[in-house]
């Protein structure tokens, strides 16, 4: 019913050595944000990723593999990334389901109340 996409927030090359193939110009890491869009909402959350390949060896670098410099590289990056801010946008389907719901919840209480009888 809703689906998730990540969209990107940063690129950045390291010169740091490739842990596969020890290449120190082929590393690069890229920052992404997650984005949610269903039927009644759009949000962008705080939640991140990131993604580190090298393009000599076409090798996807999982943080298992990192080495502690590329780790003090990676903490970096990560500091100088802005992030978007945490937002939300209700789309018409569900500015109408408020305002449905408001109009039954004034009903029942004028009908409580005795103002207005059927």
């Amino acid at each position: 019913m809703g689906s998730s996409k990540y969209f990107t927030l940063k690129e950045a090359r390291l010169s740091n050595n490739c842990p596969e193939c020890y290449s120190n110009d082929g590393l690069e890491i890229t920052f992404k944000q997650k984005f949610v869009e269903n039927i009644f909402y759009k949000a962008i959350t705080s939640e991140t990723s990131h993604l580190m390949h090298c393009y000599n060896c076409s090798t996807t670098i999982f943080p298992v593999r990192w080495t502690d410099d590329i780790e003090r590289v990676v903490e970096y990056q990560q500091r100088a990334v802005q992030l978007r801010p945490k937002s939300i946008k209700l789309k018409p389907l569900a500015w109408a389901f408020i305002f449905f719901d408001l109009l039954i919840v004034t009903a029942v209480i004028l009908f409580a109340t005795g103002m207005i009888s059927f």
